[in-house]
Order: C-alpha cells, then sequence, then structure tokens
C-alpha cells in the first residue's frame, strides 16, 4: 500500500532551494505561533489549578484542627471541572482527550477514586511546571518585541531607564542600543526554536493523567460514538433520498419532456417543418433546464467551489449571494478534509438561508478558525432570536451532519437575539 505524496512547485523564477526555505520558514512561523496560543491559553487552566493546589494545601495543613474537612469539601468538585476545562483545551490544540466516566464529587469517595487521583497529578504539575511554561509562553514574545525594536526608541527613553527586559544594563550609545537589539533577536530565535517544544511539555501531563487509563470502562464513550454512526448513517440516507427526489421531480421529468418533443418533432418534420421547429425549440429549452437542474443537484452534493476556491472562496459566495448583508471572516492556514469542508459549507448555507427567512436581521457575520486540528465556524446575527430547533428551521439536519463529524454545535438564541450558531469539526478525513 503506498502513501500519496504532495509535490511542491516552486513559483516562477524561484529556485527550488529558495522555495524550500520559505516554506520552512512560514511552517516555523506558524508552528511558534500557534505554540504561543497554547502556551497563553494554558494559563486560563494553571492560574485556576495554582489557586486550587493552594486550597488544598491549606485543608490538608488545618485537618487537624477541623477546619481543613471543610474546606476540603469542595475541592473534588472544582478539581473534576477544571480537569474538563483543561480537557476542552487540549481538544482544541490536537487530539481529543477521551474523559473518563464522572468521577464521584462527595470528598471520601473521591479520595478512593483513581481518576480524582491522577487529576490531582495533573493538579500539582500544571500548577507548578504548566504555569510557569505559560507565564514564559506571555513574556517572552512581549521581550523579543521590546528589545528587537529598541533601538528604534532609544533616543526618547529616559537616561536612567533599564534597557533590557532583563532589568539590568542602561544604553548610552548606539552600539549598546544594538546589543539590546541583538538580545531581542535572541529572544525571537529562543521562541521559534523552543516554543513548540515547550507547549508540548506543557500540555503532556493532561494528555497523560486526564484521559481515560487502562481499565477504564468507556461504555459512555462507545454509546455516544454509537450514536454519533447512526446519525451519520441517518443523515447519509437523508442526503440519498433528497438527491433521488430532486432528480426524479426534476431532471428525470425534463428529460422526458425532451424526448417527447422529440418524438412529436420526427413525425411532423415531414408535413408542417415550422412546427417541428418549434417543438424542436421547446426541447431544447427543456434539455437546458434539465442540465441547470442536474447541475444544481451536483452542486448540493459537493459545490465545486471548494475544490477550486477552497473554504474562504466558498463561504465568500455564500455571503455574496445571501440576501441580509453578511461579513466574512476565514482564517483556515491548512485545508481540512473535503468532508469536513463539505459540512462547513453547508453549515453556513443552511445557517444564511434561517437568517434571510425567519431572522428579520439587519447583518450577520461568519467566522472560520482553523488550527490545532480543528475547524471552527461562528454564524451571528443581530435578528429576533427565539430559535426552535423542533420549528423546522433546519437545526436538526445541521446537528446531524456536525455529528457526522464527531463535532459539536452550539445555539444560542434568546427572544429579542442576537442568534449565534457555533460549530466545532475536526479537520481529519
Amino acid at each position: 500500500m503506498t502513501t500519496p505524496t504532495t509535490k511542491a512547485t516552486a513559483e516562477p523564477g524561484t529556485s527550488p532551494g529558495t522555495a524550500g526555505f520559505k516554506d520552512t520558514a512560514a511552517r516555523t512561523v506558524r508552528n511558534a505561533c500557534g505554540a504561543v496560543a497554547q502556551l497563553v491559553g494554558g494559563l486560563g487552566t494553571a492560574g485556576p489549578a495554582f489557586v486550587l493546589l493552594l486550597w488544598t494545601a491549606l485543608s490538608v495543613v488545618t485537618a487537624p484542627l477541623g477546619v481543613g474537612l471543610l474546606l476540603a469539601l469542595p475541592v473534588p468538585r472544582a478539581l473534576h471541572a477544571l480537569a474538563a476545562r483543561e480537557r476542552r483545551r487540549l481538544a482544541r490544540h490536537g487530539t481529543e482527550v477521551v474523559a473518563p466516566q464522572p468521577p464521584p464529587v462527595r470528598l471520601r469517595p473521591a479520595l478512593a477514586d483513581p481518576t480524582t487521583r491522577r487529576e490531582l497529578r495533573w493538579l500539582l504539575r500544571h500548577a507548578t511546571l504548566g504555569l510557569l511554561l505559560g507565564m514564559l509562553g506571555w513574556y517572552l514574545p512581549l521581550s523579543a518585541f521590546r528589545d528587537s525594536v529598541f533601538p528604534l526608541v532609544w533616543p526618547v527613553v529616559p537616561a536612567d531607564a533599564t534597557s533590557t527586559s532583563l532589568g539590568f544594563g542602561v544604553a548610552h550609545t548606539w552600539p549598546e542600543a544594538a546589543a539590546v537589539a541583538l538580545l531581542g533577536l535572541g529572544w525571537i530565535a529562543v521562541v521559534l526554536g523552543l516554543f513548540p517544544a515547550m507547549a508540548r511539555l506543557q500540555s503532556s501531563p493532561g494528555r497523560r493523567l486526564l484521559t481515560a487509563g487502562p481499565g477504564t470502562d468507556l461504555s459512555l464513550r462507545i454509546a455516544e460514538l454509537t450514536a454519533t454512526r447512526a446519525a451519520a448513517l441517518d443523515a447519509h440516507a437523508t442526503e440519498l433520498r433528497r438527491i433521488e427526489r430532486s432528480l426524479h421531480d426534476g431532471a428525470q421529468n425534463r428529460i422526458v419532456t425532451v424526448a417527447v418533443l422529440i418524438g412529436a418533432a420526427r413525425r411532423r418534420v415531414a408535413r408542417d417543418p415550422d412546427g417541428a421547429g418549434d417543438l424542436l425549440e421547446r426541447a431544447q429549452q427543456a434539455a437546458e433546464q434539465a442540465l441547470a437542474e442536474l447541475r444544481a443537484v451536483s452542486r448540493s452534493i459537493l459545490p465545486p467551489v471548494l475544490a477550486d476556491h477552497g473554504l474562504a472562496g466558498a463561504l465568500s459566495g455564500l455571503a455574496a449571494g445571501c440576501a441580509v448583508p453578511c461579513r466574512v471572516d476565514v482564517e483556515v492556514p491548512e485545508r481540512c478534509a473535503a468532508s469536513v469542508e463539505a459540512t462547513a459549507y453547508f453549515v453556513v448555507a443552511e445557517a444564511l438561508t434561517n437568517i434571510a427567512k425567519h431572522s428579520g436581521a439587519s447583518r450577520a457575520v461568519v467566522t472560520a478558525r482553523g488550527g490545532g486540528g480543528r475547524l471552527r465556524l461562528r454564524i451571528e446575527d443581530d435578528g429576533r432570536g427565539g430559535v426552535d430547533e423542533d420549528g423546522g428551521s433546519g437545526l436538526v439536519g445541521i446537528r446531524r451532519r456536525v455529528a457526522a463529524h464527531d463535532g459539536t454545535l452550539t445555539v444560542a438564541g434568546p427572544p429579542g437575539g442576537p442568534t449565534v450558531l457555533e460549530v466545532d469539526l475536526p479537520c481529519g478525513s
């Protein structure tokens, strides 16, 4: 079995070596930017983890006095909630972390639970090493920027101000200011070279300790995947029925009409050429209508615009054809699987159709973001809200399409608006 490969082609006038260097540099910068986002995002759980660790330590120290038991009562629930939040964060930046069955929240059963003990080990590491790495992920890029641009602002900096981000040194001459800029370039090299490894180091305790351990009962996850597969098969069958109905009621009837008109024209051509010409003209019109309907059906299966212009071009085309003024903001660095892009296209198409028909909105915004193996969509309008999934709004079909890819759909549409639809899809096949 062979694995297909993709060959990169250089632009005209660019040598293969130069093109390869540009690709490597662009990939390095993308990886570093993703690592910065991951490290800084880790502060969202590392900070609360540090607070929870101090609370847990305080409850242990004061346990002999009896106060510690009261302080420890909310710890299991807070620990499980924070661990679930970390699993969601890790899933946004890579593969999904499969959660075990919900552990107990009462203190005594939680202390004897293996999942709780694994989460406590994660808490200790993430509240210390994870917090440190997150702070470095926030501080070093700022230091790199500050030191790199220091020669540009050096003349207006107070004479007694610290020159470097390390907190020492005062530049009095241009060579000293240039030395500070060299330090900034060193920080940039650290960010580009070490940050991806630092991001992996920050996330490794969560991926190792927060996942379902060996021997864990995964019946809930199996039931969820079984339901997802059933939804995918149901969505596939519904799509096949829609295509069959479209072909039977539309193109097939048009083609039968063409055949009937051509047969009538053949019988009339000898005795009434003008009448035969009219019949042939009607047959041509029917054939053109049949072709248009066939094109519409083919586009509904897999829109060619996705292959020709990618997801950004396809969503821009949908926004241009929407009756409500719509703004599109797409930032997807890499192509997703064709089935995922098609699902994203149909989700946005159905959502914009609902906005135009039911919302009474004056504007809509479609946002698509890709990264960390995920594709996230957000469709928002300023309409009247009051979304009802059971009211024929098409949300049931959208939910089935998303579930077929093991994605998630979140809808918020309170009466009075705004309505926000968020979709999170894995980018894999």
